[in-house]
């Protein structure tokens, strides 16, 4: 299967969504059962006490969930307020939330209490940012005054009726959303489901083909890719391997090069895991603290592999921390939990 390839199923009664690039698999998404809170929903919550020690407040969503806020001051216990849900929670623990919603859409962003027009720097290309400009001018004109817009990278080149229509249908729903803040706990807007999220981010570059059809995955080598995924250990290229295995606390990362034991192999073996790793927490849906305990390299070979982490991870979009290096020389990242596991989601009757 050559090209970008977005297949629509349907697995378990559950929506699910994956992106092949010349046949390997680059991305899933797949619909959480049970009726947990999950990332893009925005709610009208309820500030419970703050949590003394912690600097968060916890909040009630409705219907018996629970959000966490960060870093707040100044919130009286029982002041409704909208948040935004902006990950997964950990087994037991509330759902992390942050008050500054933003609602995206295949071409847009619009951001409330954060005036402003800007376009992704992605389109260098100073004329279409003039005309996307002044298309999303026009189509934000009678939006409230404190809501901005960010303008993404896919909008580039469409026709100004289809990102005009695009913008003005998220200006519209953000302006509604926002004018909602009074109430008891409610869900205002729910989560995007996986067949949406795919259409909404994916879109960049336009795929090749869309499939959406019953049996697609089987059809095209998702089960087989998922498989793969869901086993600890990763082929790298030259002859190493990795093993990705979450625990509750961490998920930790080992990194062996195989029958060639010498500096240069575990170097390579090194770059080789940093330009990979991404996929791998993505397609896994792992996040919080990682722990790569990397094969034997030179310390002088420490920053080029930094660099080629960074690097990668930029590519790849994800919120991550580069924690830095160990006393015992391990090397810790801190990313971003945006969507469930895949282990936790994918059908077991597969």
């Amino acid at each position: 299967m050559k090209g970008r390839v977005v297949l629509l199923d349907t697995l378990g009664g559950r929506r699910s969504a994956a992106l092949m690039v010349d046949g390997r698999l680059e991305d899933i998404l797949i619909d959480a059962e049970g009726e947990a809170p999950m990332p893009g929903a925005i709610h009208r919550a309820i500030a419970d006490r703050p949590m003394k020690g912690q600097g968060g407040l916890t909040l009630t969503l409705g219907g018996g969930a629970k959000g966490y806020l960060r870093n707040v001051k100044g919130i009286a216990p029982g002041q409704p307020m909208i948040v935004q849900v902006s990950g997964v929670a950990e087994p037991g623990k509330a759902v992390p939330v942050t008050p500054k919603p933003l609602f995206k859409s295949r071409y847009a962003i619009v951001t409330p209490d954060a005036p402003g027009l800007n376009v992704s720097r992605r389109i260098r290309d100073e004329a279409e940012r003039d005309r996307i400009l002044e298309i999303a001018h026009a189509a934000m004109a009678g939006a409230p005054p404190d809501h901005g817009l960010i303008v993404r990278s896919a909008a580039a080149e469409v026709a100004e009726e289809a990102l005009a229509e695009d913008i003005a249908a998220m200006r519209d729903l953000a302006a509604s959303v926002m004018a909602d803040a009074r109430g008891g706990a409610e869900l205002l807007l729910d989560a995007p489901d996986a067949h949406l999220l795919a259409w909404r981010d994916w879109a960049d570059p336009d795929p090749d083909e869309v499939i959406e059809a019953e049996g697609s995955f089987a059809a095209h080598g998702v089960l087989e890719a998922v498989d793969a995924v869901l086993a600890p250990g990763v082929p790298l290229p030259g002859g190493g391997r990795a093993y990705v295995e979450p625990t509750r606390a961490l998920v930790a990362v080992d990194v062996n090069t195989g029958a060639d034991t010498s500096l240069a192999a575990g170097l390579k073996a090194n770059l080789a895991l940093a330009r990979e790793l991404p996929r791998q927490l993505r397609l896994r849906g792992l996040g919080g603290q990682i722990v790569l305990d990397l094969a034997p390299m030179p310390k002088k070979d420490r920053s080029g592999f930094e660099q080629a982490l960074t690097r990668a991870f930029r590519e790849d979009g994800a919120e991550v921390v580069m924690a830095g290096w160990t006393p015992l020389g391990h090397f810790e990242i801190q990313r971003k939990r945006d969507r469930a596991p895949l282990a936790s989601v994918w059908p077991k009757n597969l």
